[in-house]
């Protein structure tokens, strides 16, 4: 097969942990051909009663064993999506107007027959923190709002919280806020600009000490091992980006419930790969741009996680070239 994968640049990919590179090493083991592109140069051409002809500057790929000096290219060409068997997305966020524009055109493209993974009106549709409302039955009490006297009153009921924005990553823009914390008011004012946007406020978890689990879901099936992240001493946040420390660990049963019920519900709708996270008993986030840890999991468990998201690709790629 001839695999697209839009990716931030490659000089910036670390390849000892990237979840993508992962995954293009899993598929060309396969002997799928294997191409690359940039988000922005994505395009489309359309009028005098023709659909829309989305293209990219794609790159051939030659993927390394060396993670200091992981890839080769070969030939740029401008082509079409349609003449890949497979596009996977794989944008890095801020989920902004780019990003946005992005799922517009790879929409189009799968009007003119491409096959694009995660979908990208599923990507559009679920706000990573926003999604958990879908699945209330798994959130800890959670407020989303402009209000800064709604949140101030959540805050005050539930003395020790987290307030974060809807449009974060890493662990950017995260704060835990304590019903007599000093900064209470500023960092509110902060987080939802003086009421112009809206912010997520949540009841703190204190099973964070435990770690911040990411729980991966593969077309509707969770990895049986799950990737506990640990803030580093003096830290609120247990992001890797923020300087989180990974641990692999066997899925709990809850953490297993979780992931079946949510993989059950977002793999109808073209969600092939998402990250749960769950803190304790709780899910608490729904990620679906380019959920990462396949490298941590496999490099301390030994499973082939990223075997097993290319298999549910090559069966998804089939699955729709036959209808």
């Amino acid at each position: 097969m001839k695999l697209l994968f839009i990716l931030d640049p490659l000089e910036e990919l670390k390849a000892y942990k990237d979840t993508s590179v992962a995954i293009m090493r899993a598929a060309q083991a396969r002997n799928h051909q294997i191409h690359a592109c940039l988000q922005g140069s994505l395009a489309a051409s359309f009028g005098l009663k023709a659909g829309a002809r989305v293209v990219a500057e794609a790159t051939r790929l030659t993927l390394r064993k060396d993670d200091e000096d992981w890839y080769r290219r070969h030939d740029t060409k401008v082509r079409a999506l349609e003449e890949f068997d497979g596009v996977v997305v794989r944008k890095d966020p801020p989920f902004d107007m780019e990003y946005v524009a992005s799922t517009w055109l790879l929409e189009a493209a799968e009007r003119q027959g491409a096959r694009v993974f995660n979908s990208p009106r599923a990507i559009r549709d679920h706000n990573e923190k926003f999604a958990l409302a879908e699945f209330a039955q798994f959130a800890a009490p959670t407020l989303v709002t402009r209000s800064m006297a709604d949140a101030h009153a959540f805050i005050a009921r539930h003395k020790d919280t987290v307030v974060k924005p809807l449009d974060g990553m890493g662990g950017e823009g995260v704060f835990r806020v304590r019903a007599d914390d000093l900064n209470r008011n500023a960092i509110v004012e902060t987080v939802c600009a003086l009421g112009r946007r809206n912010m997520m406020v949540q009841r703190y978890i204190p099973e964070i000490t435990e770690g911040d689990k990411r729980v991966l879901v593969i077309d509707g099936k969770p990895v049986p091992y799950c990737l506990a992240r640990l803030a580093k001493r003096g830290e609120a946040r247990a992001n890797l980006a923020a300087g989180g420390r990974g641990v692999a660990r066997e899925l709990s049963v809850r953490d297993r419930k979780i992931g079946e019920a949510a993989g059950a519900v977002l793999a109808k709708r073209g969600l092939l790969l998402v990250g749960l996270d769950v803190i304790g008993e709780h899910l608490t986030e729904v990620n679906v741009t380019s959920p990462t840890c396949f490298r941590e999991i496999q490099d301390q468990t030994g499973f082939d996680v990223a075997g097993m998201f290319v298999d549910a690709l090559e069966r998804q790629i089939r699955g729709r070239k036959k209808k």
